[in-house]
């Protein structure tokens, strides 16, 4: 077992100490976008699972400039910590569906912050044309860009479910071209999507070991208010986990993840008003805590079952 700081894991905050050398914090920005599967491209009722917010709720305020989101954000954070460098997360709907002149804009005063240390982009993989890749590249000289690809699943029955909107291929080319732009690349994946098994979710694990990524979420589906999701889940057309249940996966997830994956995400945190199901996963410390304490018990660690080829 490597140590990363005692944690039974390789921590988003272990690599950004290691990298920076100290804290870094994240400002969660909207740059105004929308969504192929919100503005009729390819649908416009959004993925299953997300809210109105375009998956952005604790993003700024799209009305305000990024300069003044970042300020905002850095302001309400040094309320209550001591924090000089951050990271600027371009978090709402798809971050790079707008001409490259307009993204050019936005990131460039997002990268030329000076207590901004890196940039991180949500997107999808179908939404990085060779001009936005280019642009990638260009500012990713500057400053550290991380590029999140929305994935969620390998398996295409889930992805019709979902209504994701793109097939796996479409995945691994985006991947392949942001590595040949020496591009860092971390993958959303959400464990408890409905009818999917724990070896359907392993299998998602285990394929991604074997892509060019340096980074994952591993997403607590939940149910929020207002979506499609929420709908087949009051009408009783699936469950979602309980923390034993959810904790017994995710531990063998990360038993089953390379060492050398960074882990950016454990669980979720919806908004409390708009969360619907597992009431749960909005005590986020309680629920890290008690991971901590189990994998502790169990002898259990990132990469404890991983085999390279």
């Amino acid at each position: 077992m490597k140590n990363w700081n005692d944690k039974p894991y390789h921590s988003f905050d272990y690599m950004l100490k290691e990298r920076f050398h100290g804290k870094v914090y994240k400002v969660a920005l909207n740059g105004g976008m929308t969504c192929p599967n919100r503005d009729g491209t390819l649908g416009n009722r959004g993925c299953i699972f997300c809210s109105a917010g375009g998956s952005g709720d604790f993003a700024g305020n799209r009305q305000d400039s990024i300069t003044e989101q970042i300020e905002k954000q850095i302001a309400s954070i040094r309320k209550k910590r001591n924090a000089d460098r951050f990271i600027a997360y371009f978090q709402a709907y798809t971050n790079t569906y707008a001409p490259v002149e307009y993204l050019r804009k936005i990131y460039t005063e997002a990268i030329s912050h000076p207590n901004v240390v890196a940039v991180s982009i949500g997107t999808r993989p179908d939404c990085l044309g060779e001009e936005v890749l280019d642009l990638l590249e260009e500012l990713n000289h500057i400053k550290p860009v991380w590029v999140e690809l929305g994935l969620q699943s390998i398996h295409e029955k889930t992805a019709r479910y979902i209504r994701r909107g793109y097939p796996l291929s479409c995945f691994n080319t985006a991947v392949k071209n942001l590595r040949e732009r020496n591009l860092e690349v971390i993958v959303h994946t959400i464990l408890g999507l409905p009818y999917e098994t724990k070896e359907d979710i392993l299998a998602t694990m285990e394929y991604l070991n074997h892509m060019d990524i340096q980074g994952i979420k591993l997403q607590l589906l939940h149910v929020l208010k207002g979506t499609d999701l929420a709908e087949d889940y009051l009408a009783g057309k699936f469950q979602v986990y309980s923390m034993e249940e959810y904790l017994d996966l995710l531990i063998d997830c990360l038993e089953h993840l390379s060492p050398d994956m960074v882990i950016h995400r454990l669980t979720g945190d919806g908004p409390k008003e708009l969360l619907l199901a597992p009431l749960w996963s909005s005590a986020k410390r309680t629920v890290l805590n008690t991971l901590h304490q189990e994998c502790k018990a169990r002898n259990s660690y990132q990469g404890k079952q991983y085999k390279e080829d």
